[in-house]
């Protein structure tokens, strides 16, 4: 849990809302948009 607690705040808060009220449409939808978010990042990083 240490690495958990080293995180932004948006990102706790986040993870909480997906393991507590956050149904399988929204799952989905999160899941989409993390995805896509971390890929781009990887591949702007990669490039410079």
């Amino acid at each position: 849990m240490k690495r958990f607690d080293e995180l932004p705040k948006t990102i706790k808060k986040t993870i909480r809302y997906i393991k507590q009220d956050a149904n399988i449409k929204q799952l989905n939808e999160i899941e989409l948009i993390l995805n896509e978010t971390i890929s781009n990042r990887l591949a702007e990083i990669k490039k410079s």
